[in-house]
């Protein structure tokens, strides 16, 4: 059911889509100087420019209405075991497990491309180059995007399957956002070699392309449903197993998710939506705020809602969460006014809520470090890959 009600969405989108392509308009019974003139890229909003690293203001993790965190000695990372609020930085120096070691077995890497044309869950949309949206001057939640129409894509994937993996066994294994991530392989080789974390399967798939409200990688990560994971588990999964030759758990304490930016809030939703699926999310910079396109009444924040009110109004989830945000992360990146794009303070209330509703989470404030900050990355993704496999079965 969820299959079909996801394929209607997306029809429906197409169908809302479709004005923004360049055809005649329908005649209508008013003189021709009544009739609104078709967007175009050329009329269309331009992209609007964004602050740059410098523009962005340093937050204090200590400011109020922020949560108490462990400030760490400079260049230190939390233990792998432990729960709660951290504060790393500014020194952010690279754990040797994120490069290649002499003598450690490396997996294989196996490669595949899938195309809209075969996908039942998402045949491709597109915003046109230069352009953007504008806000619902009725409702400043809401992005009007004119210019985003059915269009083609392909996607790349990645199936890294450590040397230790036995074949015809169930793998645990975990899904990453963004495309192909070799830097993943390389800690996963050190780690399974050393015993941190179990021998697992990674498989990095590229998203749709484009970014933001009105592109396919929006719709992908941005919207606050199922939809994305369904995707996965019935197109994706299916062909890394054949592709590489292994069988992937079913079990979901066997299975995590990741990503930076809308990748990040993506593993959230994935598990959140799907926890039958998986039980173990770790994000860079989540974008826990309102980037949903289009407008969904029932979540009408976006992925802001996740803890405005679904986290602190549902059950805890038997979810383990890791996430990250810098100092400098973004803030009111597009044109929405709407108190919702604040990524440390989405980050923040994230952990505030977690807490409350007694997750096993992890939430790391680390100075010195913008938006998915390439060295807060390579410092501290081995201890965080260790934090969300904790209780899972070595079995090495």
């Amino acid at each position: 059911m969820l299959r079909f009600l996801s394929i209607s969405f997306l029809i429906g989108l197409i169908a809302a889509a479709a004005p923004a392509i360049a055809q005649a308009p329908v005649a209508e019974p008013t003189p021709p100087a009544a009739e609104p003139t078709p967007p175009t890229a050329a009329s269309a909003p331009p992209v609007p420019p964004r602050p740059t690293a410098a523009q962005l203001p340093v937050r204090d993790p200590h400011a109020p209405g922020f949560v108490t965190a462990t400030e760490l000695p400079d260049g230190a990372v939390p233990p792998a075991t432990a729960d709660g609020n951290f504060i790393i930085g500014p020194a952010h120096n690279r754990a040797p497990e994120t490069n290649a070691q002499p003598g450690v077995p490396k997996g294989a890497i196996f490669e595949f491309t899938m195309s809209s044309a075969d996908s039942k869950f998402y045949p491709g949309i597109a915003r046109d180059a230069g352009t953007f949206g504008t806000a619902d001057p009725s409702d400043p939640t809401k992005m009007t995007v004119t210019t985003s129409h059915p269009a083609p894509y392909t996607r790349h994937v990645a199936v890294y399957v450590p040397s230790q993996y036995v074949p015809g066994t169930a793998a645990p294994f975990i899904v990453g956002a963004d495309g192909i991530d070799r830097g993943l392989f390389t800690t996963l080789d050190n780690l399974i070699a050393q015993h941190r974390v179990p021998v697992m399967v990674a498989i990095s798939i590229g998203n749709g392309s484009g970014d933001a409200q009105g592109s396919e990688r929006g719709l992908e990560y941005d919207t606050m449903s199922g939809l994305y994971a369904e995707f996965v588990e019935n197109e994706v999964l299916p062909l890394a197993e054949k592709t590489a030759n292994v069988k992937l758990t079913s079990d979901p304490e066997g299975r995590a998710t990741m990503g930076g930016s809308s990748g990040g809030s993506c593993a959230m939703i994935m598990a959140w939506y799907h926890p039958e699926w998986y039980h173990r999310v770790l994000t860079f910079s989540g974008t826990y705020v309102n980037q949903q396109w289009p407008h969904n009444p029932e979540t009408p924040g976006g992925a802001w809602e996740l803890h405005a009110h679904l986290i602190p109004g549902s059950p805890a989830k038997p979810l383990r969460i890791w996430m990250e945000v810098g100092d400098r992360d973004n803030l009111n990146m597009n044109a929405l006014r709407d108190n919702m794009h604040d990524w440390v303070v989405a980050n923040e209330n994230m952990a505030k809520v977690l807490a409350a509703k007694g997750y096993h989470y992890q939430f790391v404030f680390a100075r010195n470090a913008g938006h998915t900050d390439r060295a807060v990355h390579v410092q501290i993704l081995p201890e965080a890959l260790e934090y969300i496999w904790q209780g899972y079965p070595l079995k090495q």
